[in-house]
């Protein structure tokens, strides 16, 4: 996997400084402990890692991310990028991201936001906002990542409107009213800045990010079968080669790809969470060889099945 960005810039500006503070002193009360704390919130996942921590791989859901404090390197398919504190990552699909947490102590941990969307919150801003909303007309430039994974720097607007949405976990009462005016406060920022014209693509109703979406939800829900992409192509109302293209535009992965690496994320999590030995795993993700299940998870995570969850355990010190 070839480095090809880092978001700057390094340091955050000083006008943004105290309202990163105010968020990040939330958010220590909010997830006291290291790992992944889910809130009563709605779509609200608060992230917390209290050292750097080794590459692991998760399928997220279509997100704005949104990174406080420390930094974390987000891979997908053939590249990689180093994020800084106030950028934030919009998923637009369902991507499976390999992430590792650069830097990151007990003192200063790293710290990050996501907030789960649904592509029919922003089709809703879209149709309301009419002729403000970005314009469809613009080309996008995925460049360097893909059409589904897309960032930018946050600013005073969007820092504010983050730090009331996870300052309201600790008053539920008053988050089920004012949560979803939040939520739709930060899409609209999100929308309505740098990357509001990947959001508005993916909110279209028939648009190739959308078809490709519906091929990855039956990837996701189908991994461990054998699939054939003339009926993928079928199912997105799509030609083979379309099909193709536009996948590996917006995942950076051609459709077997993606199935492998779900697989093989299911078989590090059946592995690591509920103990089973690799060919147990392997059979479970649909591999019919525990020795190329073997290789190909070797490929991708850099050691041998037992040694990788050995590894992972002791870094997680998690129980054998």
């Amino acid at each position: 996997m070839s480095a090809f960005d880092r978001v700057k810039p390094e340091t955050v500006p000083a006008e943004l400084e105290p309202a990163r503070q105010k968020l990040v002193r939330t958010m220590l009360q909010q997830a006291p402990l290291p790992g992944r704390t889910e809130t009563e919130v709605d779509g609200l996942i608060l992230i917390r890692s209290n050292g750097p921590a080794t590459c692991t791989t998760s399928v997220i859901a279509p997100s704005l991310n949104f990174i406080v404090q420390g930094s974390r390197t987000l891979g997908l398919g053939d590249r990689e990028a180093t994020y800084m504190p106030l950028s934030y990552v919009a998923t637009s699909v369902h991507l499976p991201l390999m992430g590792r947490v650069e830097f990151a102590s007990e003192e200063t941990p790293f710290l990050a936001v996501r907030m789960t969307i649904d592509p029919k919150e922003v089709a809703d801003l879209v149709l309301e906002l009419g002729d403000k909303a970005p314009g469809l007309g613009a080309d996008i430039d995925c460049n360097e990542v893909s059409c589904g994974f897309s960032v930018a720097q946050m600013n005073q607007d969007l820092l504010d409107a983050v730090t009331r949405l996870v300052h309201l976990v600790e008053n539920p009462g008053d988050a089920r009213i004012l949560a979803p005016l939040v939520r739709r406060e930060i899409v609209y920022r999100a929308l309505m800045g740098e990357i509001g014209v990947h959001m508005r693509r993916f909110a279209m109703a028939d648009s190739q990010a959308n078809r490709v979406s519906r091929v990855v939800e039956v990837l996701k829900d189908r991994f461990a079968e054998s699939v054939r992409i003339s009926d993928l192509a079928e199912q997105a109302n799509m030609s083979e080669s379309s099909l193709y293209h536009s996948f590996k535009q917006i995942t950076r992965m051609s459709p077997l790809q993606f199935q492998k690496r779900l697989r093989l994320n299911e078989a590090r999590r059946l592995m690591l969470s509920e103990g089973l030995e690799a060919a147990s795993a392997s059979y479970r993700v649909g591999y019919e060889s525990p020795s190329h299940f073997s290789r190909e998870y070797s490929r991708m995570f850099g050691l041998p099945p037992r040694a990788d969850v050995s590894k992972l355990r002791n870094e997680w010190q998690l129980p054998a």
